[in-house]
């Protein structure tokens, strides 16, 4: 594990973590720190950061299922999808949420919220590849 200051370190699963690594660098604009695949290529561990700030990924084992697919099977899970509400999500603080917007916009992010002022701060909400949601806001 890398060495991190924060006191509170999330930790995702996703069927393909590889792939997700990949899709939340190019998508999000996380950078890659650790990535571990264990003997059948799976990923056994890996960390993306932004800034100082990281979370772990994996891939826990061969019969996960993403949010994504389990919405698909459980009418409770579904339900959810039809709010744009970040519910078991992440939170990220970026420096530019405008711009932040448009590049994960343009690079297939699911967008479930435009941007929006108000309350806390500028703010937007997306999901990612395998239905996690996340939400980033300005700092």
């Amino acid at each position: 594990m890398s060495q991190s200051s924060q006191v509170i370190i999330p930790m995702l699963s996703y069927e393909d973590g590889a792939a997700a690594i990949e899709w939340l660098c190019h998508v999000f604009q996380f950078t890659e720190k650790t990535r571990w695949l264990d003997d059948s290529g799976r990923l056994s561990h890996g960390e993306i950061a932004m800034g100082e700030s990281m979370i772990m990924l994996a891939s826990p084992t061969p019969d996960y299922q993403s949010p994504r697919h389990h919405r698909e099977i459980c009418k409770q899970a579904a339900k959810w999808h039809e709010v744009p509400y970040v519910i078991d999500g992440v939170l990220v603080m970026v420096d530019d949420v405008a711009a932040h917007f448009q590049h994960a916009k343009a690079n297939g992010a699911a967008i479930l919220s435009p941007l929006e002022t108000g309350g806390p701060g500028t703010r937007y909400r997306a999901e990612d590849l395998e239905g996690h949601r996340w939400m980033f806001m300005s700092r």
